[in-house]
């Protein structure tokens, strides 16, 4: 009977959302400060219908510095829209592109489209600007959404979540 019951609090635990956790996949080393180790990811927390995040602030524009086509339609997109690059894990090999998310964050809520990857596994090099790996749960986004929540962009990063729609 002990043994059933701990047959049952096993699989309990591992059929949880605790077993599907993301751990780093790696350490990039002296990418953008000397010494510094920053994790890389080939995953993201696992989402749902409250999916906790982290908004930063990106440029979708060509002229912006750092920035290059998105990985969707391999395109620059106005900043004026709400669009947004994933996590690595979230964006999930393209799956998401051109889906509406729904974020909220601020006591206001904004649809906004995936257009792009927000690089988990790599950074530090030309292709990333120089630039560390994104932390496995950022929502990457566009002027447009920090507008349309009520909140600058000077802030970098607000708490947020979000669901597909």
């Amino acid at each position: 009977m002990l043994a059933l019951i701990l047959f049952l609090l096993f699989l309990a635990k591992f059929s949880s959302g605790e077993a599907r956790s993301c751990e780093p996949s790696g350490k990039l080393k002296d990418c953008c400060e000397e010494g510094k180790l920053y994790d890389t990811y080939k995953c993201s927390p696992p989402d749902s219908s409250h999916t906790k995040a982290t908004l930063t602030v990106n440029c979708f524009e060509e002229n912006c510095d750092g920035s290059a086509p998105s990985e969707c339609d391999n395109k620059y997109h106005l900043d004026d829209f709400p669009i947004v690059a994933l996590s690595t894990g979230w964006f999930n090999k393209e799956s998401r592109c051109h889906h509406n998310i729904t974020i909220h964050g601020n006591g206001r809520s904004v649809v906004a489209m995936v257009v792009d990857e927000c690089d988990s596994t790599a950074g530090c090099d030309s292709d990333h600007d120089y630039q560390p790996p994104c932390r496995n749960n950022i929502v990457d986004g566009s002027k447009a959404e920090w507008k349309a929540l009520g909140v600058s962009t000077r802030v970098g990063e607000l708490p947020i979540f979000w669901a597909d729609k």
